[in-house]
């Protein structure tokens, strides 16, 4: 038989162990304080709650601690900060207003001799500081350099919910050239990747004579996946396109790693960006929580499939001076399907491939390279 004490001793402390088995097994030694004739709890018992209490609080000190740089984490909290190059660009800029939203562009006099006028079209999902490495060399050879970005892109407006197509952003260069009081002037077009679907939008409308239509002196093309046939988006693109409700969470997940990760694979690997580069690439998309609106914006994937004949057709019968300027490791419009079909489809048009380590960035990976290139085939016409 075991003695009364020792039974009431036993009953207690577990008694007191059940007050912390709801957060953890209580394996540290209780304090007993327990009187013999009523085997009651004394104030040992308040010491084990109030270390459980004290563990309590530690556990959501410890949540909170993981759990606020997570949430900064999806709400991109602080937005990047723009590097002095970047907010060069953007305080030699301009803006104007389409349809209630700010547009922002850059327009540059240059060489005093010369009339010409050329407007850059930049590519997704970047901006006009695409054309950084370039533009001084253009000042030099053009009156005028004129470049944007595009609605949802840079330093414009990102308005959401909203839907973006191509046909809303050639509107949007339209409105720019009236703006400028340039609707008269033969302009030069240059563009990349999404510019270049822009860019043939724009060729329809003057080929057909639309009110408002751009004059075209010319029309070079680079790296775009005018035709959906070759064209291979990267995951993420494919991913955020065709997500539906996912889409949100996995813009709000994208982060700079991913987004380095992303834009280097469609660079070549001896002309990757420097860390400087990649973040001015970053802050442009961030603007204005850019990346809340990918989504939408990538639907010009979709806008290409459907509009083929539209786009295409434009590019294969117009008689505005033509040339393709190609960056063949390009993943997204790979070599040598690509450039085969555009030979093959557009027989009027002349077209320069570069060096075999340039990829999908020509303009940025070989700037000397473009240019000649380029300026080559001004010179031709």
């Amino acid at each position: 038989m075991h003695p009364a004490g020792a039974h009431d001793r036993a009953r207690s402390c577990t008694t007191v162990n059940s007050v912390g088995a709801a957060m953890r097994a209580c394996d540290h030694t209780c304090v007993h304080d327990l009187s013999p004739a009523g085997g009651r709890l004394q104030p040992g018992a308040a010491l084990c709650r109030n270390d459980t209490e004290l563990i309590m609080r530690e556990w959501w000190i410890h949540v909170a601690l993981i759990c606020v740089p997570l949430v900064a984490v999806y709400l991109h909290i602080p937005p990047p900060q723009p590097s002095p190059a970047l907010q060069q660009w953007h305080s030699s800029g301009e803006e104007f207003t389409f349809r209630g939203w700010t547009v922002f562009y850059r327009d540059s006099y240059g060489a005093l001799g010369s009339s010409d006028v050329i407007i850059l079209l930049h590519g997704f999902p970047t901006s006009s500081y695409d054309w950084n490495k370039i533009w001084e060399p253009l000042t030099q050879r053009f009156n005028r350099v004129i470049a944007l970005d595009f609605l949802g892109f840079g330093f414009s407006d990102k308005p959401r919910p909203h839907s973006y197509s191509i046909f809303e952003q050639a509107s949007v260069v339209e409105a720019l050239v009236a703006h400028l009081g340039l609707s008269h002037q033969r302009l030069n077009v240059l563009s990349h990747d999404y510019g270049d679907t822009v860019a043939l939008e724009l060729l329809y409308r003057s080929d057909q004579n639309r009110t408002g239509h751009l004059t075209f002196n010319s029309l070079c093309l680079s790296n775009g996946g005018i035709f959906p046939e070759t064209h291979h988006p990267r995951l993420l693109q494919t991913l955020l396109k065709d997500s539906g409700f996912l889409s949100p969470l996995l813009m709000r997940l994208t982060n700079y790693m991913i987004f380095q990760k992303g834009i280097g694979d469609v660079f070549g690997p001896y002309t990757q960006p420097t860390d400087a580069e990649f973040w001015d690439m970053w802050t442009g998309l961030r603007h204005n929580d850019g990346n809340l609106v990918l989504d939408s914006v990538l639907q010009y994937i979709n806008q290409r499939l459907k509009h083929r004949e539209r786009w295409v057709g434009a590019l294969t019968s117009t008689f505005v001076p033509l040339h393709m300027i190609y960056g063949p490791l390009d993943p997204v419009n790979p070599h040598p399907h690509f450039i085969r079909l555009y030979q093959q489809l557009v027989q009027r048009s002349t077209f320069t491939v570069l060096d075999q380590h340039i990829s999908h960035y020509p303009q940025l990976e070989d700037p000397t390279g473009f240019l000649n290139a380029y300026f080559n085939f001004i010179h031709s016409f």
